[in-house]
């Protein structure tokens, strides 16, 4: 069979990989790809962007394609699979209708409060109803985030009642186009954060590894949020205690209460949940993909073939199937360009990746493309450093050995990626 991978981050060039492992995948082609991807065996890129519907279709059919699996949300909240599935194509995501759990997070916060998940309390706002004293009136630290998809740039931790204003009239204003025509305040939540990833088919739910990532730029969870710097998986915080129920007050829940009100959801499914101290897994977002940079540690991790288990979920039968995990750690060390992640720099020529392909673990890229013969940066997150070990501290021992040979001008990463794992 031919897979087609739709996405040029690392996210896909994992998904990438992690099919291309499989003995019935021929080819996997991605849509349209990076540095990384364009050199894995029996995988191709193809130039075709991720929010080309009408081409990714034309793409499909040509080369007789079993299988898309799409990457980024974007193409998803467009109507990507829709489409796919009016033209008879077997394509592994949600629909429109149920992607708006990310699309807006304005309609996933009255969904949570539909159906009784726990969450933090919140207000959404648009210029027209934007009061600065509600801000002022507000304990703080508060959270200030845009409704709309921001390539993970749309949230803001203030501090100050100043700092909320300043960033929810910002948004408010445009500085994030689109996604911020609506903004939601909420309040700031105590407790460890988690990655819960699943699977589902529309009505059946298959869990898959925990992870952890670390979004703040600097560490010690400093700076501004990112799209990630970091995760690892397995992830301490979510103790089999804590794994039920998460799946029985929050996963469970939503993909029952989505079916309800006609919009089953088939795809990946991410909860960013924030575990307080009692224990309560309050969602934080949902994400209708697989998170970045999650996927990478926790493919690495993944016995199971990710092509048996897609087919599996678009058949409805995710109940009669099971994933197989290493039992080892993954550690992925996210590798920025100068400037991310407000104006990351491009155009630098990237050097070791040669070197590092001889070392234990494995760089996926992200925001890379060819240059004649040279890899160079053309995003704001460029490479992940993943790792294995038998512990988390080995798995971060074997990243961070990987990212040490890796070089480009003014590259940064975190040095502290899993330190609440060790």
């Amino acid at each position: 069979m031919k897979v087609l991978i739709v996405g040029s981050g690392g996210r896909e060039h994992a998904l990438a990989w992690k099919c291309a492992t499989s003995p019935r995948v021929t080819e996997v082609l991605v849509a349209p790809g990076n540095a990384g991807t364009a050199r894995e065996v029996k995988v191709r890129n193809v130039p075709v962007q991720a929010t080309d519907i009408d081409a990714l279709i034309r793409l499909a059919r040509t080369e007789s394609v079993a299988l898309t699996i799409v990457g980024p949300e974007a193409p998803l909240v467009a109507g990507l699979v829709d489409a796919f599935q009016q033209n008879g194509m077997r394509c592994f995501g949600p629909r429109r209708a149920p992607a708006q759990l990310e699309g807006s997070k304005a309609f996933a916060k009255e969904f949570l409060r539909r159906h009784h998940i726990p969450a933090a309390a919140s207000v959404t706002v648009t210029a027209d109803t934007y009061d600065p004293g509600l801000l002022r009136r507000q304990r703080t630290p508060i959270v200030i985030k845009a409704s709309g998809l921001a390539a993970g740039k749309g949230v803001v931790i203030a501090q100050t009642a100043a700092e909320a204003v300043a960033a929810a009239e910002a948004m408010l204003a445009g500085k994030l186009g689109e996604a911020g025509r609506e903004v939601l305040i909420e309040e700031f939540l105590e407790g460890e954060e988690a990655s819960f990833i699943v699977m589902a088919d529309g009505s059946h739910v298959l869990p898959l590894a925990t992870s952890q990532d670390h979004k703040r730029l600097a560490d010690g969870d400093r700076g501004p949020n990112t799209g990630g710097m970091g995760a690892y998986s397995p992830a301490p915080v979510v103790t089999p205690a804590i794994h039920a129920r998460i799946m029985r007050e929050v996963i469970e829940p939503a993909i029952q209460g989505l079916a309800a009100e006609g919009m089953p959801y088939t795809g990946f499914l991410y909860a960013g949940v924030m575990v307080a101290r009692d224990g309560t897994p309050n969602v934080l977002e949902f994400n209708c993909r697989f998170g970045d940079p999650e996927t990478q540690p926790i493919l690495m991790r993944l016995q199971s073939d990710i092509t048996v288990l897609c087919e599996a979920a678009l058949d409805g039968r995710l109940d009669q199937v099971q994933a197989t995990w290493d039992s080892r750690a993954a550690l992925g060390v996210v590798m920025a360009a100068e400037g991310y992640p407000d104006a990351p720099r491009s155009g630098d020529v990237i050097s070791g990746l040669d070197l590092a392909a001889k070392l234990p673990g494995k760089i996926f890229h992200a925001g890379t493309r060819l240059s004649e013969d040279d890899v160079v940066v053309s995003g704001g997150r460029v490479l992940c450093a993943t790792g294995m070990g038998a512990t988390v501290a080995e798995a971060q021992r074997i990243a961070y050995a990987l990212a040490g040979v890796v070089h480009w001008p003014g590259a940064l990463y975190r040095r502290d990626i899993g330190y609440r794992g060790l």
